[in-house]
């Protein structure tokens, strides 16, 4: 199942995408008018702490809206909504594994030998199609890098790698936005990873039922339709099993949080001389089962 959030009347909204249509269908909408189920999560990340149940609780209220004679007023064309994050808010910092391609690793000038993690703030967090601010004012160093991201569903801690599947919701696309120079000149990489805008979700978070291996997944990054990054998640250093297992050990896991997982080679400052985004640059990001995350750059 496709999942996304998305604004209309100044409410925030969640739903899955309607088959075969550039639609979505209101979910809360559904439950409000119908009364299909006894009680309905009110959030996305309420819904997605339930797990499984929270996808079957969605199948009946769409089964129940399509048999309704006024079954197109529940759904909204994506023309008439503003898109979201498929997590609209983490419940805490982004997490993210840095070095994880062995390839991106070299280009940027080290080797991929130990487990990086960083994070980034949850003000980052921005949507499929929103207009982004290069930020000119901070950096004139800032990159692209176009990543598989995983969504937990279950809470967890000292998670055994051979159970990690069981703590995984779904899947996103992120774009893990870098204002290089920031990144260098504070020795860390929270400040360079975090400004407004750096860390766009979407355009659906897609259940792990329709991606059961995610290490077999191509990751695609254009820049103004010119191929830049083109791998496979099959090349991780670590795995999305191990990725869980290992942050679990420090950090207790919870519904809603998002960990990315790290990006191929190909970003703007691998190129000689480096390739920064400037304004006016496109960027799409398609990994296959999940999308394409779009984004235009001023």
């Amino acid at each position: 199942m496709k999942l996304l959030s998305y604004q209309l009347n100044d409410k925030i909204y969640f739903g899955p995408k309607v088959k075969k249509e550039e639609a979505v269908w209101d979910v809360l909408s559904i439950q409000e008018t119908l009364q299909v189920l006894p009680s309905f999560p009110a959030t996305i990340v309420e819904g997605i702490s339930l797990g499984m149940d929270f996808i079957e609780q969605i199948r009946k209220l769409v089964e129940a809206a399509s048999k309704d004679e006024h079954a197109n007023s529940f759904k909204r064309q994506f023309t008439e909504i503003e898109w979201l994050s498929p997590i609209p808010r983490t419940p805490k910092n982004i997490m993210a594994i840095g070095k994880n391609y062995a390839d991106h690793a070299k280009e940027m000038g080290g080797i991929a030998n130990t487990f990086v993690v960083f994070t980034k703030s949850p003000t980052s967090i921005a949507a499929d199609e929103q207009t982004l601010s290069i930020h000119v004012d901070k950096t004139d160093a800032y990159d692209y890098e176009g990543e598989l991201a995983i969504v937990i569903g279950k809470k967890g801690k000292d998670i055994p790698s051979k159970l990690a599947y069981d703590y995984v919701f779904g899947y996103t696309i992120a774009n893990d936005l870098t204002a290089r120079d920031l990144q260098t000149k504070h020795q860390q990489f929270f400040l360079g990873k975090s400004l407004e805008g750096s860390c766009p979700l979407g355009p659906y978070v897609v259940t792990k039922d329709e991606l059961p291996n995610p290490q077999e997944l191509s990751v695609v990054t254009k820049v103004n339709d010119e191929i830049r990054q083109n791998g496979q998640t099959s090349d991780m250093v670590y795995s999305v099993e191990q990725i869980i297992a290992e942050i679990s050990k420090t950090v207790t896991l919870e519904p809603g949080d998002v960990i990315l997982t790290g990006t191929p080679a190909g970003v703007g400052k691998g190129f000689n001389p480096p390739k920064f985004l400037k304004s006016g640059d496109i960027v799409k990001i398609s990994i296959e089962g999940i999308g394409t995350l779009v984004n235009k750059f001023e």
